[in-house]
């Protein structure tokens, strides 16, 4: 594909790709076919190799991006505004929500079991996730600094990491059983922690 895309060939390669990531969800990247994607999506052949030339890799490479930032706009617009203690509570709850909602057809559960071991250019894009998540948190914990509700010498770095890990494993324990009660404990605790030194600030 060349060229700017029109508004509405723009619109026709969203639908492609969300409808890809849905069958992907539904089948694992290694069961499903374009076969699958041109009938989820009403699309044909010529409109699939229009859209992406390179053929499946780069569709699902395209589903990859499109999860990614999913994974992320999931958790919005508390994510971006971890400003208070009752912010921090709100996101945690929006976690949880979302993630026992959306089960085994979850962005991430699809992303990293799936698609980011298998197509090339994937884990780049799982990083850059990981990065732009991690950020996230540090960025709200150094709000709450600012605030003098943390110390000034705490390892943001560190602490967003951990919570950040602490949240994954939560995550992946959720898809393995059902069950979100890992999930639950992960962030209760984060953010216990954080609380804990904050209540130590003069």
């Amino acid at each position: 594909m060349r060229g700017e895309l029109t508004a509405k060939g723009k619109a026709t390669r969203s639908r492609i790709v969300e409808g890809a990531a849905a069958v992907l969800r539904e089948k694992g990247v290694n069961s499903v076919t374009l076969d699958d994607i041109m009938a989820r999506t009403s699309t044909s052949k010529s409109q699939l190799f229009h859209y992406f030339p390179a053929g499946k890799d780069e569709l699902l490479l395209a589903v990859a991006q499109f999860e990614a930032d999913q994974v992320l706009e999931d958790q919005q617009p508390y994510l971006g505004c971890l400003d208070s203690w009752e912010a921090w509570e709100q996101w945690r709850d929006v976690v949880i929500t979302r993630y026992e909602a959306q089960g085994d057809e979850c962005p991430l559960g699809s992303l990293f079991l799936q698609i980011g071991r298998s197509t090339p250019g994937a884990r780049a894009i799982v990083i850059e996730l990981l990065r732009r998540w991690q950020e996230s948190l540090a960025v709200g914990i150094r709000s709450l600094q600012a605030a003098g509700r943390l110390p000034a010498d705490l390892d943001v770095d560190a602490r967003a990491a951990a919570l950040l890990a602490a949240t994954q494993g939560g995550v992946s324990i959720l898809l393995s059983t059902g069950q979100s009660t890992h999930l639950r404990a992960a962030l209760d605790q984060g953010i216990m922690d954080l609380r804990r030194v904050g209540s130590a600030v003069p």
